[in-house]
C-alpha cells in the first residue's frame, strides 16, 4: 500500500484497472466451481428448479450416494488412476531422458533431432493413420492405447530441456566426470535431484492431461471394463442421468430420475478431487519450474 501511494496518477489508474479486470476474471473462473460444488450438495428438486446460485439449497448427500453406489464409477476411477499413474511415470522417463540428451552440447546431431521433434508439434499423421498404427501394434482395447500414443509431449520436452540447460551448469558435469561419474550416474544422482521443479510441472501437466482425457478411449476401446472415469462422466453429461439398474442401492434406484442434475454435479466433483489433492504438494515447485523452464535457452 505504501508503494501504491508513491505511484503517479496515471500508474494508479492503470493499477486499479488491472486489479478490477483480474478480479472479474477470477470471479468468472471461480463461480462455476462454486456452483458445481453447491449444486452437488443440494437436493434434486432444488437443482431442477434452478434455486441453487451460490450456496447449497436443501443440503443433501443423495447425489454422492448415487454416484458412489454405482459400480461403473468405481471401475472408471480405478482405471483412470492406473492410466494416470502409469502414463505419467512413462512420460516422465521419456521426457527427462530426451530433454537431458538434447541439452548436452556434445551430443552429435542434436539440432537435427530437435528439428524432427519440433516438426511433429505442427504436423502429425492424422487420426486414421494413428488408429491404424495402434491397431497394427495390437494395442486396441488395452491400457497401452491410452498411454503410448501421447507418452511424449514435445512441448513439455522443450520446457524440460530449457530448464536443464539454464539451471545445471556444464562445469558441474565436468567436475563429476573428473571424479569418475558415468553419464547415467550423473543423470540419476545430479540432474534429476536438481530438476525437482520441472519434474513437478511435468507431473501436473501429464497427470491432468491423462486424467481428463476421454477421446482416445472412445476411439481405441469398446470394452466398458477398461473405460476411464471421464467416459462415464461424458455419458452422464450427455444423458444427464445414471442408468438406475447400475445403482446398487434399491432405495436410490427410485429417486434417480429426479436426481439427474445432482448426480451430474456430484460426479464432476468426484472427478476433480484427485487433481485438487495433488496440487498443494507440488505447488512450491510448480511456479519455479514454469518460470525457469519457459525461458528460451
Amino acid at each position: 500500500m505504501s508503494k501504491f501511494k508513491n505511484y503517479s496518477t496515471r500508474d494508479k489508474i492503470f493499477t486499479i484497472i488491472v486489479a478490477v479486470v483480474l478480479t472479474l476474471f477470477f470471479l468468472v473462473v471461480l463461480y462455476p466451481c462454486i456452483f458445481v460444488i453447491s449444486a452437488s450438495f443440494s437436493s434434486g428438486n432444488a437443482v431442477q428448479a434452478g434455486k441453487v446460485l451460490l450456496f447449497p439449497v436443501d443440503f443433501s448427500l443423495e447425489g454422492y450416494k448415487a454416484v458412489l453406489n454405482t459400480p461403473k464409477v468405481w471401475t472408471g476411477f480405478r482405471n483412470s488412476l492406473l492410466y494416470t499413474v502409469g502414463g505419467t511415470l512413462i512420460s516422465l522417463v521419456l521426457t527427462m531422458t530426451t530433454a537431458y540428451c538434447l541439452s548436452r552440447n556434445d551430443v552429435p546431431g542434436r539440432n537435427i533431432v530437435m528439428l524432427f521433434f519440433t516438426f511433429t508439434m505442427f504436423f502429425n499423421g492424422g487420426m486414421i493413420p494413428t488408429y491404424l498404427v495402434v491397431r497394427q501394434m495390437h494395442m486396441l482395447n488395452t491400457p497401452w492405447a491410452l498411454i503410448i500414443p501421447g507418452a511424449l509431449s514435445v512441448y513439455n520436452m522443450i520446457v524440460a530441456r530449457t530448464f536443464i540447460r539454464n539451471t545445471i551448469p556444464d562445469e558441474l558435469m565436468e567436475a563429476s566426470m573428473m571424479d569418475g561419474c558415468s553419464d547415467i550416474r550423473y543423470f540419476l544422482k545430479i540432474v534429476l535431484p536438481l530438476s525437482k521443479a520441472i519434474i513437478a510441472v511435468l507431473v501436473l501437466f501429464y497427470g491432468v492431461g491423462i486424467w481428463n482425457a476421454y477421446f482416445n478411449a472412445l476411439i481405441y476401446m469398446n470394452d466398458r471394463n477398461l473405460y476411464p472415469l471421464t467416459i462415464f462422466l461424458r455419458e452422464i453429461l450427455l444423458v444427464e442421468s445414471i442408468d438406475p439398474s447400475t445403482v446398487a442401492d434399491p432405495e436410490l434406484q427410485a429417486k434417480i430420475a429426479s436426481m439427474a442434475g445432482v448426480i451430474k454435479y456430484a460426479l464432476i466433483v468426484v472427478t476433480m478431487i484427485p487433481i485438487m489433492m495433488i496440487y498443494p504438494f507440488i505447488q512450491k515447485y510448480f511456479v519455479k519450474g514454469v518460470m525457469i523452464g519457459s525461458v528460451k535457452g
